[in-house]
């Protein structure tokens, strides 16, 4: 198990879990590049979007920690405190799509004063790094007042609080939202930007719309399900946690490594487990806590070194010969041959594990919750290995089919193939 033996790298007292008031957390220009300095010492973000797992985070290299709110904010700051990490608070700003009016004064004065009163209650916290203000406030809207209302928290902000920065967090970079927020918002010291499949443009994309400040790339991670190929019944096809690790790696590498003017640093997401499309879209962790492939890159992003121990590695996924982008038709009740190609760079024995869900009915947008389907039992033999066979639901409809191979060293690959039973 690598986690326990990396955390001998966490015997140390950090300056930050010794101190009790704030420390102060500047964005500074020197020699035509942008740095964040936290305690007058250059910072950059090696972050997970999340909170679960705080000590993995520091065992591997990372820095920081992101959260969208301050729901749990008390538990996650001392969590942070103790393994040396910081983290970009997030404020739960109002969104439109969700039936907020930005032409409603006193619904906007009410929500700056609620978040005032977070402000304060969190601003003297040493883990404190720079705040969120909102999440994709761009997601679906049409006010350009929320650009106001950012300006507003901003400046509130800035009175209140000396030591650290402030943020807004968009969905992508567009031109439109760009100009808002440099006409609009001179209080915000920092962008923000969820990217997913469009990572290594970002450097590139920020200059063409002439963002000339710092930015952090708040949310990164593999393909979004709205970047991907899709099912003639409307599923979205994810990606191998084996593709995962291969992109994680090869758009971090093309993107932030190689921007040192602009960019402050990245929070990947999402260092946790969600249901979002599927179980394992966006979780480089498994509900049970496994570690996939990603995981092992994210070390190697951030420290320079690979775990002495790494997850297997799954070559390809088979449905009835066919892979997860082949449009998989079955018919009910027949059975079908099911192959996983997984090889382990430790030798390490695997063992597999099959779970066959109905496709997810519960589809929200901006990360917002999903619930999960519930699985389907009695169609895969027990102890199943990495050849197998799915005898099809009798019930006409869209399922997928998931694999996990586990090594037995608290790593795991993952795949599922989505598929239509019935119809035409």
């Amino acid at each position: 198990m690598k986690f326990p033996v990396l955390l001998a790298l966490l015997a140390f007292t950090s300056a930050a879990s010794a101190q009790n008031g704030p420390i102060k957390v500047e964005v500074k220009q020197a020699d035509g590049r942008y740095e964040l300095r936290r305690g007058g010492q250059p910072y950059f973000i090696k972050g997970a979007g999340g909170g679960q797992f705080p000590e993995r985070v520091r065992a591997y290299g990372g820095n920081s920690l992101r959260t969208w709110s301050t729901d749990g904010a008390d538990k996650m700051l001392v969590e942070a405190q103790k393994n040396g990490l910081t983290v970009m608070l997030g404020l739960d700003v109002a969104r439109e799509r969700h039936g907020f009016n930005y032409d409603d004064p006193q619904a906007v004065a009410a929500q700056l004063q609620k978040l005032r009163a977070e402000v304060i209650k969190y601003k003297d916290n040493p883990a404190v790094l720079f705040w969120g203000i909102g999440n994709e406030l761009n997601l679906e809207y049409k006010n350009p007042k929320v650009w106001d209302a950012v300006e507003q928290i901003a400046r509130m902000i800035h009175e209140v609080d000396p030591n650290h920065p402030t943020s807004t967090v968009l969905a992508g970079i567009n031109q439109p939202e760009v100009d808002y927020i440099k006409a609009k918002c001179p209080s915000v010291d920092i962008l923000s930007i969820n990217t997913y499949a469009g990572l290594a443009a970002i450097p590139q994309q920020v200059r063409t719309m002439g963002w000339t400040g710092p930015y952090v790339v708040a949310e990164w991670g593999p393909t979004g399900h709205w970047e991907s190929p899709v099912t003639p019944w409307k599923a979205s096809v994810e990606e191998t946690s084996s593709q995962k690790a291969a992109v994680y790696q090869s758009r971090y590498e093309a993107s932030v490594a190689k921007d040192k003017t602009q960019c402050l640093g990245t929070y990947v997401f999402l260092w946790g487990q969600k249901q979002e499309r599927t179980p394992t879209w966006y979780g480089i962790f498994t509900e049970d806590g496994k570690e996939s492939e990603v995981v092992d890159v994210m070390q190697y992003l951030w420290s320079g070194q690979w775990p002495k121990n790494r997850a297997p590695h799954l070559a390809s996924f088979t449905l009835d010969g066919k892979q997860a982008t082949d449009n998989v038709r079955l018919q009910p009740g027949k059975a079908y041959p099911v192959q996983a190609a997984v090889s382990d760079p430790d030798k390490d024995k695997l063992t597999y594990r099959y779970e066959l869900l109905p496709e997810s009915t519960d589809l929200k947008t901006g990360g917002d919750r999903e619930s999960r389907p519930s699985a389907i039992a009695g169609l895969l033999p027990k102890g199943a290995t990495g050849q197998t066979t799915l005898t099809a639901p009798k019930q006409e409809g869209a399922y997928r089919l998931f694999v996990y191979a586990y090594d037995g060293q608290d790593n795991v690959a993952t795949a599922n193939i989505p598929f239509y039973v019935g119809g035409k």
